[in-house]
């Protein structure tokens, strides 16, 4: 679907929106507001990241708040139902989230998921570019929630009390080396679903992805200009009662060079409890799921997942 400002605008994209959450759980986002030139800035600046030697890299290793660099083979798919991964991840990520400075009073209290941001020195053009993507694509997240509002039979309003005082998001900024195609246990993301609400994803024309339609069909999605890829996470399929799909995707890097793309993780603040949706709920279709704080939920993903989250389950 496609922005539209006209009177009606809003109810006709909420039914395109509806139906391809419906059906497929991935879609097309076009007429975002979002210019070239923030995008090809932010691939210039992951290209300058992940170009650093791996020891200043390391100096910004991720931290307990899923914040800095990963190295190659520290994730896995291991809380996937989709696939049951057996090496991984071939990829390396630099995450970042809202750009909290030392008095920020949740980095004060130490509060899980409410860290700084982890910067490499003397890349300052390259900071600007990555703060400067993070927050249009937060706009785009923000005008987006009206839209899942009214295609779920919501107020227009619903979501937004949900996404006040800095939502949990995070920015990653992923480059997959080729791979060996000889192996077929590798992937450079084993299939899974994400635990977000939603995940807006901008890629290059270098192909590995593949999405997994309903009928167990594995598509490489094309990419299409002008548009970002858009997929809901386990969170909105949690919040819609299974109304709307996660649907599995993975990365394959055969193409025989680097492959980069930036995934954009938009989700409620880590404080907000999530519930079934009324009108995703009856008497004859009950809630599948009961009351939980998102805090919990995407700890529990990270636990699973992130091998330097090794240790924190016992926190949680």
């Amino acid at each position: 679907p496609a922005f539209r400002a006209e009177p009606g605008g809003l109810e006709a994209v909420a039914a395109q929106l509806r139906g391809a959450c419906e059906q497929v759980g991935f879609f097309y986002l076009a007429g975002h507001g979002v210019s070239q030139e923030v995008i090809d800035d932010a691939f210039r600046a992951s290209r300058e990241f992940h170009a650093l030697p791996l020891e200043q890299k390391m100096q910004v290793r991720i931290s307990e708040n899923n914040i800095g660099y990963l190295p190659l083979n520290q994730s896995m798919q291991r809380a996937s139902t989709v696939h049951k991964a057996t090496r991984p991840n071939y990829n390396e990520s630099f995450f970042i989230s809202h750009d909290r400075g030392a008095d920020h009073p949740d980095v004060l209290a130490g509060l899980p998921l409410r860290g700084r941001n982890q910067w490499p020195q003397g890349h300052e053009r390259m900071r600007a570019a990555m703060i400067r993507y993070f927050k249009t694509l937060e706009g785009v997240g923000d005008r987006m929630l009206p839209v899942f509002a009214r295609s779920l039979d919501m107020p227009a309003d619903y979501f937004a009390p949900f996404f006040e005082n800095e939502p949990h998001i995070n920015l990653r900024f992923l480059h997959y080396p080729p791979q060996d195609t000889d192996d077929e246990e590798q992937f450079g993301q084993g299939p899974h679903t994400d635990n977000s609400f939603l995940t807006i994803l901008a890629r290059e024309h270098v192909p590995g992805l593949a999405v997994r339609l309903p009928n167990g069909e594995w598509l490489p999605p094309p990419v299409i200009p002008g548009t970002f890829l858009v997929n809901l996470g386990n969170l909105m399929k949690r919040w819609s009662n299974d109304r709307y799909l996660s649907t599995p995707h993975g990365v394959l890097n055969d193409s025989g060079t680097d492959r980069y793309s930036i995934a954009f993780f938009y989700s409620p603040n880590v404080a907000a409890t999530i519930e079934c949706l009324s009108s995703c709920t009856s008497e004859a279709n009950p809630p599948r799921y009961p009351p939980a704080l998102y805090r919990d939920l995407i700890l529990a993903f990270f636990n699973a997942n992130y091998f330097h989250r090794k240790g924190y389950a016992a926190e949680a």
